[in-house]
């Protein structure tokens, strides 16, 4: 609960256009500071939760463990955590394509899913709490790589979950 109520607040500050993305480019020893913001923690832990679930637990723990092993005793960007996940997906998804869409974005997407019979459409675009004039900008360019999982009532309750990755502004 206390895990849900943080997330929350970070989502409520992620939501702002003043927000910032989890990673960016640093210019000055400043903006060090300025990145290593709740936000950013928990906004990150969130995310590696929603690709642990998407990639299932053995596959992110395999990925995990392949990233160690690479980088003990060294240094290491982001993009290797990626480039490890992707290694353990044997190129079936590109982690790192999926992962950079939501670390270098601020803010989240919002999800509409509309079901007309049996056919399920969905769309996504920015969400925004609050539009400030002063740090207006357009988020028009903003798409994020979506995993998504769902289960149908064909399911058995043991192994019902079906995944999808939302890479577009709408899909079917």
């Amino acid at each position: 609960e206390d895990f849900l109520n943080l997330i929350f607040k970070a989502m409520m500050k992620d939501a702002l256009n003043s927000s910032h993305p989890v990673s960016s480019a640093i210019q000055s020893s400043e903006q060090i500071e300025e990145m290593f913001d709740a936000l950013s923690y928990i906004k990150g832990a969130s995310l590696l939760l929603m690709l642990k679930h998407y990639l299932t637990k053995d596959v992110f723990q395999a990925g995990v463990e392949v990233y160690l092993h690479n980088h003990s005793y060294g240094t290491a960007q982001s993009d290797d955590l990626w480039q490890s996940m992707n290694e353990i997906t044997n190129g079936t998804l590109d982690v790192k394509k999926m992962m950079k869409t939501w670390i270098v974005h601020k803010g989240f997407p919002l999800v509409t899913i509309v079901r007309k019979g049996k056919i399920v459409s969905i769309q996504q675009e920015k969400f925004l709490y609050r539009v400030e004039q002063e740090n207006w900008t357009s988020d028009a360019s903003y798409l994020w790589h979506i995993p998504l999982t769902y289960i149908t009532n064909r399911c058995n309750f043991t192994h019902c979950i079906n995944a999808y990755l939302l890479d577009q502004k709408s899909g079917m």
